[in-house]
């Protein structure tokens, strides 16, 4: 990480212990394919102005303030100074008030990832010691510190020889679970079609490899930029095929290599339904054996 610049430096603390550490910025949007604004008859670049929206003159930046509305046009205005004297002082301290178990944190409070490094080597020892403790008890640490101007929740993990530091979204910035799933009817499903389901399930089964997935929309857009230059047209995407209601089953079968043209259902579909035959222990199982016999 030394060739790159820390967002933020300061200590890590656990009890009487502290080390000098660096923060890095874990995930950045910065290699991905940026476009301007242009004026389509000149091709020139637009600049970005202010307009009040009453005057419609051009405000300058020297006169913009920024302002709370409290009601229908009326806006409370804040000096910039107002907000630096509100804003808490950084002692630069990141120290751990708790210890959880890893996975306590449910991801959707999960903010931003940042690569927590020791500064030097008189950090290292104790640092290693930090990581240690929380790696041999499945442990993270959660620590308040002012980052960025703001008073951030920090959950710090073991990761490799360092410890990823994630900032947290606070309660009221993480929306209900139940208002967004209260419009979802509830659907039992069951036999065949679950059990076909599971089946695809087991036969994907795999391990998250992230230099194997790619960005196919930066691919996109790289390949229409390179087009473009190059005075070729891309051809058109082909139109994604959706499952209709009444061909869930369908498709469902297709994607387990299931027969759909005969109107009798394989031997390990039956039993797994059914539950007739004593091999169908579990239906993935029914459904292998059953694509063993076809294959041999």
């Amino acid at each position: 990480m030394t060739e790159h610049r820390a967002n933020w430096k300061g200590h890590l603390k656990i009890g009487e212990l502290s080390c000098a550490v660096g923060l890095y910025t874990a995930a950045s949007t910065s290699d991905r394919i940026s476009f301007h604004m242009l004026n389509e008859t000149t091709g020139n670049r637009l600049k970005r102005e202010f307009i009040d929206s009453e005057t419609e003159k051009v405000v300058e930046r020297d006169q913009q303030v920024k302002g709370f509305e409290t009601g229908n046009g009326d806006y409370i205005m804040i000096d910039p100074e107002e907000v630096a004297a509100v804003v808490p002082e950084s002692d630069k301290m990141l120290e751990a008030e708790a210890f959880i178990p890893c996975g306590d944190v449910d991801d959707v409070y999960f903010d931003k990832p940042y690569y927590l490094v020791p500064v030097d080597d008189e950090a290292t020892e104790a640092f290693a010691s930090i990581r240690d403790a929380l790696a041999n008890t499945g442990s993270a640490a959660i620590a308040r510190t002012v980052l960025f101007r703001r008073i951030r929740t920090v959950l710090i993990r073991p990761h490799g020889k360092g410890l990823i530091a994630t900032t947290l979204n606070f309660d009221y910035e993480v929306r209900p679970a139940n208002e967004a799933f209260k419009e979802v009817k509830k659907v039992k499903v069951e036999g065949e079609m679950l059990d076909l389901a599971k089946h695809i399930i087991d036969t994907k089964v795999g391990e998250f490899e992230p230099g194997k997935t790619d960005d196919r929309y930066e691919t996109a857009l790289a390949a229409l930029v390179k087009a473009k230059a190059e005075g070729r047209n891309l051809p058109k995407p082909k139109s994604v095929k959706v499952s209709e209601p009444n061909d869930l089953l369908n498709a469902l079968r297709e994607s387990a290599g299931v027969d759909n043209s005969s109107t009798k259902k394989p031997k390990g579909v039956n039993a797994i339904v059914g539950k007739k035959a004593a091999s169908a222990a579990t239906p993935s199982k029914a459904i292998s054996k059953t694509a063993h016999k076809k294959a041999s």
